[in-house]
């Protein structure tokens, strides 16, 4: 799930801060998370945005490293997880606590995590020993830090699963959330999915419209996607369609503002049906549409849709 927590009341600045600029000096985001879940792709990425990247950072140095030498002179991103010497949830989420109430840091917890089986394949593929699972079989070292881990999770800025998300799609949603080039502002994920493949771990707000005719059974609509003009004008037909998008519009149009106005940087929003190809791809389409007209940083995922059978350069139309 991706979720956005309220920040700490702000408090006196350090007098070593530096304020935020441009080039994201005060700008610190703190990436953990389970083991397996692409913490490491996750600072590669923050790197080749032009954050300094230090992984692996004792907690004990956290302070020294920020608050020494006249503060950040660049964006922080620190890898701070169970493999670190000292580390310790309850001093971490202090840490947190203390970084985000300096009113000249920006500071945010990023927590990458993942479905168990998915964590399990990934260790086994790579032939890596898990950290708490050295004396241990795999699946009881997972589920070890899930549990030790469950408290970051819930206090994390943003949470990002990994399940269904590819490196190159990582790194996309990373570079909406933390580019230097954009000042910070709430990303909407409009996200389609099929519920026979289960509801998306990371979702905010779920939507069925399974209650649409669905255009599976109709021979010449079934190979083709909701992107397609025949497959939205036949659900777009659906008597009850307009009513329902008119209500959905509604219901969105007073939350989302709420949201960001409580600090929430990235709201996932998914649309189900049964297979997550037709009736959920066109709602995302015209919700995602809408959303951008209304000013919004948007990305577009779409779950269940095999990438050959998008149009060509729709990864570039559908993301900002």
């Amino acid at each position: 799930m991706t979720v956005e927590r309220d920040t700490v009341p702000p408090a006196a600045a350090h007098p070593a801060q530096v304020p935020l600029n441009a080039a994201g000096c005060g700008r610190v985001v703190v990436v953990t998370g389970l083991s397996g879940a692409g913490k490491t792709t996750a600072l590669k990425a923050l790197e080749d945005m032009g954050w300094e990247a230090v992984d692996n950072l004792p907690l004990a140095l956290l302070d020294g490293l920020l608050h020494a030498g006249g503060g950040i002179r660049r964006p922080l991103a620190l890898g701070i997880d169970i493999r670190t010497r000292d580390f310790d949830v309850a001093q971490l989420k202090r840490g947190m606590a203390a970084l985000r109430a300096e009113d000249h840091l920006d500071a945010r917890l990023l927590f990458l995590d993942s479905d168990t089986e998915v964590l399990m394949r990934r260790f086994t593929e790579t032939r890596r020993r898990h950290p708490l699972a050295v004396d241990l079989p795999l699946l009881d070292g997972i589920q070890i830090e899930r549990q030790m881990l469950r408290p970051l999770r819930d206090a994390a800025d943003v949470v990002m699963d990994t399940t269904n998300r590819p490196p190159r799609d990582l790194r996309a949603d990373l570079e909406q959330l933390f580019s230097l080039g954009t000042s910070p502002g709430m990303t909407v994920c409009v996200t389609s999915f099929g519920f026979r493949d289960g509801v998306p771990r990371d979702a905010d707000l779920v939507f069925d419209v399974r209650f649409l005719t669905n255009p599976h059974y109709v021979p010449e609509l079934k190979p083709f996607t909701g992107l397609d003009p025949r497959v939205a004008a036949y659900v777009e037909a659906d008597p009850d369609w307009s009513a329902f998008y008119a209500n959905l519009r509604a219901l969105l149009q007073p939350l989302l503002p709420r949201y960001e106005a409580e600090g929430k940087s990235y709201l996932t929003i998914a649309i189900g049906c049964t297979g997550g190809k037709h009736r959920s791809v066109f709602t995302v389409d015209r919700l995602a549409r809408w959303l951008r007209d209304a000013g919004m940083r948007v990305i577009v995922r779409h779950r269940d849709v095999d990438p050959q059978a998008l149009p060509e350069g729709w990864e570039k139309r559908e993301t900002l």
